[in-house]
């Protein structure tokens, strides 16, 4: 498999925290990886890491072989558009858009014409073709978080990125929301990464990263 993305000897200092540093990662095409610790191990800081969102106080994050941070902001922000999908903690549904409306925001913040034609089959293997019209009020929790599944892969990404998606569900939603995440990143071909303290899902998986191990304060 190829190398898509990969960390070597990375730290961050967040302001009235300790310092950070993590072990290096790697992440192969159509690899699963889960990023696997407590609160305040660092999930959510090395995910931004990686999406290239959060620059690292020291280390190297390369993506297609190009250190990303040496890029300029505006390249990193065209490369993270069209190549990395997103679905976060807090679902970050525009609440005055409809559905299909905050689907499409994907292919517009990647400044890439949108795919009609994908989008309608999303909708319809979500089983939310009948809800594309409705705001976001109007939608179960289940329905707004395929929503943002279907909007993290509509651009077809090379990498997908996942922050706690099953924490606050029941057991047989965060099987579903497992096996949909799987199914999507498998149909776009795309590279999964999870990160969570669900230690329910790691079954998933065949890459766990453990952070409680590899976030380290600095000596």
């Amino acid at each position: 498999m190829t190398t898509l993305l990969e960390t070597k000897n990375i730290s961050v200092t967040r302001p009235g925290s300790p310092v950070l540093r993590f072990a290096d990662v790697t992440v192969r095409t159509g690899e699963k990886v889960l990023l696997l610790g407590p609160s305040g191990s660092g999930k959510t800081t090395l995910l931004s890491v990686l999406a290239g969102l959060l620059q690292p106080g020291e280390g190297q994050v390369r993506f297609n072989d190009q250190d990303f941070y040496a890029l300029p902001a505006r390249t990193r922000d065209h490369l993270r558009g069209r190549n990395f999908g997103f679905v976060f903690q807090t679902l970050h549904l525009i609440p005055s858009l409809d559905l299909r409306q905050n689907i499409l925001l994907a292919a517009d913040m990647a400044d890439v014409p949108a795919d009609e034609v994908r989008l309608n089959h999303l909708l319809y293997s979500l089983g939310l073709d009948d809800k594309a019209h409705r705001k976001p009020e109007a939608l179960s929790q289940g329905e707004q978080q395929r929503g943002a599944i279907a909007r993290a892969v509509l651009n077809k990404p090379k990498i997908i990125l996942a922050d706690e998606p099953t924490s606050a569900l029941d057991d047989v939603n965060a099987e579903a929301v497992m096996e949909l995440l799987n199914r999507q990143a498998h149909e776009a071909k795309a590279a999964l990464v999870v990160a969570t303290h669900d230690s329910r899902i790691v079954h998933h998986f065949k890459h766990v990263i453990r952070l409680d191990k590899l976030a380290k304060e600095a000596a």
